[in-house]
């Protein structure tokens, strides 16, 4: 996200290409989601080619609706309040463009405040997604986004639609901070130690390590809140913690790291 006031784009174009690029990106997120919720050790080739000889190539676009209203929520209020925020801030201290420190305490305050507004459409998101990883008595069967708003209002009322929220607000806000972080550092390192230039190549070796940083601290919370959200029953946070840990070991925590990283370093 720009941090020059004069070169800054209108901030709902960020929303709007997210949802365009979860179009192709939707089986990555889908697999994800579903080797979160699945307590087997499998790897993402492995999830990916089963349901898809299983259900059929279509069948892993599945949840697509819930994806572009995720991102139509949850993108469009990270950039709507990266730019609000930075405003503020240019505007207290004159200056014309933020500091590292400035842009990375903007970021991690709008990461918090869309991981909010974005919760409802994640909840419906992941729930859409892991269907597929689940018993047929266990599924919740939306047949699209609206519908299962609907229906979540409707058998479960308004709480629902916060489950899992402290580890979404928390995934927000370390994702939107170690991705300026460690792409500001690496950026530096490159130029002033290993004589990079500021360039293209300079951008993406840096973007892959910003990248791959913030998948691997994104992903505890990450799989936590996809385990409370794709859940009917009311287990809270430490309990899915507890749980995850005495079955399955502290690397469980790691589940759905391979398309995660695809899905953001791409």
């Amino acid at each position: 996200m720009a941090s020059n006031k004069k070169q800054r784009e209108p901030f709902w174009l960020g929303g709007a290409a997210a949802c365009m690029a979860v179009c192709f990106t939707h089986p990555l997120d889908q697999t994800k989601y579903r080797m979160q919720v699945l307590k087997s050790k499998t790897s993402m080739l492995n999830v990916l080619y089963r349901f898809a000889a299983r259900d059929g190539i279509p069948s892993l676009w599945t949840g697509l609706s819930a994806s572009i209203l995720r991102q139509g929520t949850y993108s469009t209020a990270r950039f709507g309040f990266h730019t609000y925020f930075s405003d503020k801030v240019l505007n207290y201290t004159g200056a014309k463009k933020l500091s590292v420190t400035q842009n990375i305490a903007c970021a991690g305050v709008a990461g918090g405040v869309a991981g909010l507004v974005g919760n409802p459409a994640e909840v419906i998101l992941v729930r859409m997604c892991a269907d597929g990883a689940k018993a047929p008595a266990q599924q919740f069967q939306y047949s699209n986004a609206i519908n299962a708003l609907a229906r979540v209002y409707r058998d479960e009322g308004m709480g629902a639609f916060w489950k899992g929220l402290a580890p979404n607000i928390a995934r927000s806000v370390l994702m939107n901070v170690s991705q300026i972080a460690t792409y500001s550092s690496a950026k530096q390192y490159l130029t002033s130690h290993l004589g990079f230039g500021d360039d293209t190549k300079t951008h993406a070796i840096s973007s892959l390590m910003a990248g791959t940083m913030a998948t691997t601290l994104c992903a505890p919370a990450d799989v936590l809140k996809s385990r409370i959200q794709s859940s009917a029953g009311k287990e809270g946070l430490l309990q899915v913690l507890r749980s995850g840990l005495r079955e399955e070991g502290a690397l469980f925590l790691m589940r759905g790291w391979t398309p995660a990283w695809l899905r953001l370093t791409n």
